[in-house]
């Protein structure tokens, strides 16, 4: 049996304390920004459009970036990636701080930062592993999965009052600020480890992609591994229906903001009772039926719930939606060390376009069956059609132990 790791244990570790006080407060800055852009450009143009134009920039060019950066973080030393990057994004921040930017130049900018966003992700995933050992690296992952999504809570929830109290651009300029304070607990807290694949541009993108989706391609442990993780196109759904939902059941912009909350504030719930309750051999075990427990609950909005039902309906699937850690951090460990920065990036974005896909089809299916709870329960029915074959070959392929 393995021993479960605890939180005093990861954080005896300086470089685990490093790598999360600078997420913690780069998360915080992401969000004030965030909202900053949008009162910005609203402001700006006096358009509803704009801004969730605006607001997409920053997630979308993570498709790109992902892919094409990723790799990075196997080609050049993971310390020196994440700080470059947070430097990058610093400066570019701060332009965006800038009075009177024009519009274009701000979305170019936007992109840019956005794409800065990759390697570093990459990077902080693919040196975690050499960070920390056995369970130990599992509860890091978790507990880097609730940071950032008990930040997002929290970066919006404050954003708004922070933007309203000293204005747009300086918020953007505390932005600007994480990064470099990032960069610096990075530089000063990580240790410097060599590249862990050939560095310099000798290797072509094209074969570097190819290399990496053949590292995932062949292994079917971890091509169950990336369908699990893909599943989450489905449960997203409710979070681009929450505004028109609360509508549906009578509220307005504060149900939407309760519905929004809901379902990370379940996979901190999740996160935090699978990292200390559940021993480790049994999380590997439960990843394929945590799968299917994150949709089965919104097949039940079919019969259009209250408030607090369809919240609890989504804190229970955000409670299976943990499995995530799980299933992420037993892929990194799969995948070999000179590979695992250009496989994140690969997986990772694929992520990001499944749930694009499942928000796109979620606006374009309501508008066809007129009833957003509806929408979301026919959603949910046909990814359950998807995961149970996922669930399955997850079945056939699980490691028996944790590795």
């Amino acid at each position: 049996m393995t021993s479960t790791a605890t939180f005093r244990q990861i954080f005896a570790v300086g470089e685990l304390r490093a790598i999360w006080f600078a997420e913690l407060q780069s998360i915080l800055g992401d969000q004030v920004a965030r909202v900053a852009l949008s009162v910005l450009v609203f402001q700006r143009t006096g358009s509803a459009t704009w801004p969730a134009l605006t607001y997409a920039l920053t997630y979308l060019p993570d498709l790109i970036g992902g892919p094409l950066l990723g790799g990075l973080a196997d080609r050049f030393p993971r310390r020196a990636v994440m700080v470059c990057s947070d430097v990058v994004r610093a400066l570019l921040v701060a332009v965006l701080a800038v009075p009177g930017i024009p519009l274009p130049v701000l979305a170019a900018v936007l992109v840019a930062v956005q794409l800065a966003n990759a390697p570093f992700t990459a990077a902080q995933a693919a040196v975690l592993p050499s960070v920390l050992t056995g369970d130990q690296y599992v509860l890091g992952q978790s507990l880097l999965k609730i940071t950032n999504q008990v930040g997002q809570l929290a970066g919006f929830a404050l954003g708004g009052a922070v933007i309203a109290a000293i204005g747009p651009g300086r918020g953007l300029a505390i932005d600007a600020a994480t990064f470099g304070v990032s960069a610096i607990v990075l530089r000063l807290g990580v240790r410097a480890r060599a590249a862990s694949g050939p560095g310099g541009p000798a290797t072509s993108t094209l074969r570097r992609l190819s290399a990496g989706a053949r590292t995932i391609w062949r292994d079917r442990r971890l091509r169950a591994l990336v369908g699990l993780a893909w599943l989450a196109g489905f449960v997203i759904v409710p979070e681009g229906l929450a505004v028109p939902y609360a509508a549906e059941i009578g509220g307005g912009a504060a149900t939407a903001g309760l519905l929004l909350a809901a379902h990370p504030a379940g996979i901190v719930l999740g996160v935090f009772v699978q990292g200390r309750l559940v021993r480790p051999e049994i999380r590997l075990r439960l990843v394929g039926i945590l799968a299917l427990g994150a949709i089965v609950p919104l097949a039940a909005f079919w019969f259009r719930p209250s408030l607090p039902y369809a919240a609890g309906l989504l804190v229970l699937s955000g409670m299976c939606a943990a499995y995530q850690v799980t299933a992420s951090t037993t892929f990194m460990r799969l995948v070999p060390d000179t590979e695992r920065g250009q496989a994140f990036g690969l997986a990772g974005s694929g992520l990001i376009a499944v749930q694009g896909i499942g928000l796109i089809a979620g606006g374009l299916l309501v508008g066809v069956l007129g009833s957003p709870a509806t929408t979301v329960s026919v959603i949910a029915l046909a990814g359950l059609v998807v995961a149970v074959p996922a669930t399955r070959a997850w079945r056939h392929v699980a490691p028996p132990h944790p590795l």
